[in-house]
């Protein structure tokens, strides 16, 4: 296990279903057990845990149906979706699964084998590596949209669709305060503004999961320290690298410079055009969202703030 991917053994998997199995046993005193493994993640759980129950004395049998089961068994509990609709579809079954992410929606009653409650994600055994339980999700989702992902052209389409999204979403390992080395020296008397203008923003806004991308720009005026010029254009990117909202994007920015530089002030202008906007929905091609965050006296300050925007201009 390491702090961004749980690569489950199956050994691990048999003693969480055994978990499991004495939690479902707590819960109903029935001789006689119909499990429903939920799919697909769930029929190798249901087995799993068909057969720690069969050591206890239970007998299983597994049906086709969840309406037929006492028990339904699904790998993990993350962000209970699937478990309320199966409470819907089939009301009054036990729900057992072998982890739960307790940190997550816990919306619907549920057993579970395993709590972890870390953001890694878990691969079950059955699901091979961690390229490869990912690769399957952009298989899956090349069939949905109604194409063959053994053709040619899309055959390597799952390994780049990864690589890509491990660059897109490189932020979540990136720290602000890594990024925002701050020096004394060469702030002497520099308590003027200080600005980077048109930073390039690539972020996915996720609701959509689509591109938007602009720019930003970011000002601020010292109080006795400085940070390499360099460093905001990297601070921007630590934030604009996670599926994100422009206005939480523009807040972060400007937050992680009030907390790492403690300057007088910070002034932070975002503008971008979103794909979730101009592709789909109300198809608004060229539209532009502008967003701005003031801290310190950029905020309490007009003379101040009007000093950032003409030099933004």
């Amino acid at each position: 296990m390491n702090d961004q991917y749980w690569e489950m053994t199956h050994g691990e998997a048999v003693t969480l279903a055994n978990m499991l199995a004495e939690e479902i046993m707590r819960h109903t005193s029935a001789e006689s057990l119909r499990l429903y493994g939920v799919p697909r993640g769930g029929v190798p759980c249901s087995y799993l845990v068909a057969a720690a129950l069969q050591v206890r004395g239970r007998r299983c049998t597994q049906v086709e149906s969840p309406i037929e089961a006492d028990v339904l068994v699904d790998d993990i509990y993350d962000s209970g979706a699937t478990c309320a609709r199966y409470a819907r579809e089939a009301p009054g079954r036990l729900f057992g699964v072998l982890v739960s992410k307790t940190t997550k929606n816990v919306t619907v009653p549920h057993l579970s084998g395993g709590i972890d409650s870390s953001e890694r994600w878990v691969v079950f055994p059955w699901e091979g590596t961690v390229e490869h339980s990912a690769s399957d999700i952009v298989t899956r989702l090349i069939q949905f949209v109604g194409d063959d992902p053994t053709r040619g052209g899309l055959a390597e389409t799952p390994k780049r669709v990864l690589k890509a999204w491990r660059e897109w979403g490189a932020g979540y390992a990136m720290r602000a305060a890594d990024v925002l080395k701050t020096f004394e020296d060469g702030a002497d008397k520099v308590d003027e503004m200080v600005l980077v203008r048109d930073i390039p923003i690539y972020s996915h806004c996720e609701h959509h999961l689509a591109p938007f991308f602009g720019v930003a720009h970011i000002g601020y005026i010292p109080d006795g320290r400085i940070v390499g010029l360099s460093k905001l254009s990297r601070l921007a990117d630590v934030f604009a690298k996670r599926l994100q909202v422009q206005e939480r994007l523009t807040n972060q920015i400007a937050d992680a410079l009030v907390e790492h530089l403690q300057p007088k002030g910070v002034g932070v202008v975002v503008s971008c055009r979103h794909l979730c906007m101009e592709s789909r929905g109300i198809q608004r091609q060229g539209a532009t969202t502008i967003t701005s965050a003031m801290r310190g006296v950029l905020f309490s300050k007009p003379e101040a703030r009007a000093e950032l925007m003409s030099l933004i201009k």
